[in-house]
């Protein structure tokens, strides 16, 4: 059982945070390869788009090879949560220059024997006003 002493641990989130941001910098340049490395390598991985979802690994490297960079993308509010050593949970808003939409972006990661992979992870936008995106 996790206890209050096992959530936040400053080094378990630096590691996360780190591999997050090499995952949103491959993320932002199109880098299918290391996103397809920074997940679980299971037919058991979930990924819920904005406007797709793939059931496990294979889905998700097909999905992958169509997709091209994110130039533009900007993120705010960026949390992770972790729990013990080898879970944690990371969220983020996200939006684009000129489009009045905000992202939302969560993902599940798991310290595997291969090292950190997002087991699940979800993306959905919602429309708002272009001021409210200051945010």
């Amino acid at each position: 059982m996790i206890g209050p002493a096992d959530v936040g641990d400053p080094a378990v989130t630096s590691e996360v945070l780190a591999v997050f941001e090499r995952y949103e910098d491959a993320l932002v340049a199109g880098d299918a390869a290391t996103l397809d490395a920074m997940f679980w390598d299971s037919p058991d991985t979930i990924r819920f788009g904005v406007a797709d979802r793939q059931r496990g690994f294979g889905e998700l490297a097909a999905w992958r090879a169509t997709q091209g960079p994110l130039p533009g993308r900007e993120r705010r509010q960026t949390h992770v949560a972790t729990f013990g050593a080898d879970l944690a949970v990371v969220t983020t808003l996200f939006s684009y220059p000129g489009r009045p939409f905000e992202g939302r972006q969560s993902q599940t990661w798991v310290r595997l024997a291969e090292g950190w992979r997002i087991v699940s992870a979800h993306v959905s936008e919602t429309p708002v006003p272009p001021d409210a995106l200051d945010g």
